[in-house]
C-alpha cells in the first residue's frame, strides 16, 4: 500500500500519515454517519418522525440500501445459509460433492481433482469449485490449497461452474 505514496519507505509513510490526519481533521461527516437505514431514510430525524407514525422500515447496518433492498438481500441470505444447512444434514461435504460432479459428468472422482486444462477436467473441477464454495459455504482459500490452485482460480471456476451448473441445469441436490 505505501507504493502510492511514494517510491522511499520514509517518504511513502510520511506521505500517508499526512493523508490519514487529513481524513481525520474534518471529523465526523453527516454523510458518513448511521448506516444503511439512517441514510436512507433522510437522517435521524426522519428515523425517530417514522417510529413515532408506527411507520417501522426493515433495517441492517451491514447493508447499504433502502427500505426495500435491505429485506430482498436479507432474505436471500437467509434462503443461502438454510440451503448450506439442509445440505450438511444430509451428509453433503466436499467428498460427496465431488462424487456427484463425477455421477454428473461420468468421470471418475480421481478425475475431478487432477489437473490440467482438459475440457472435461476444467469442467468437473468448475461445478465442484461452485457447489463447494457457493452451496456448501467452503472458503475459496481452503478450496484452492486442496485443490493446489490458487484462490483467484478459484473463484473464476466458481463463477464458471455456476454458468455451467445453470445451463445444463445440474444441481447438487436434487430438489
Amino acid at each position: 500500500m505505501l507504493r502510492r505514496f511514494g517510491s522511499k519507505v520514509f517518504a511513502a509513510r510520511k506521505a500517508y500519515r499526512a493523508y490519514v490526519a487529513k481524513g481525520i481533521a474534518p471529523g465526523r461527516r453527516p454523510e458518513l454517519v448511521g448506516g444503511g437505514l439512517v441514510r436512507s431514510a433522510g437522517g435521524w430525524s426522519a428515523v425517530k418522525a417514522r417510529r413515532r407514525a408506527q411507520d417501522h422500515m426493515k433495517s441492517d447496518e451491514r447493508i447499504w440500501g433502502n427500505g426495500e433492498f435491505t429485506p430482498a438481500v436479507s432474505d436471500q441470505a437467509q434462503e443461502r445459509v438454510a440451503e448450506r444447512d439442509r445440505l450438511h444434514a444430509q451428509g453433503y461435504d466436499l467428498e460427496k460433492a465431488t462424487m456427484r460432479v463425477s455421477s454428473d459428468l461420468g468421470l471418475d472422482p480421481a478425475q475431478v481433482w487432477a489437473a490440467g486444462k482438459n475440457p472435461l477436467t476444467v469442467k468437473a473441477r468448475s461445478l465442484l469449485c461452485y457447489w463447494a464454495v457457493r452451496k456448501l459455504g467452503l472458503s475459496a482459500t481452503a478450496l484452492s490449497k486442496k485443490l493446489g490452485i490458487s484462490q483467484p482460480a478459484v473463484s473464476i471456476a466458481v463463477k464458471r461452474g455456476e454458468k455451467i451448473a445453470r445451463s445444463e441445469q445440474l444441481e447438487l441436490l436434487n430438489q
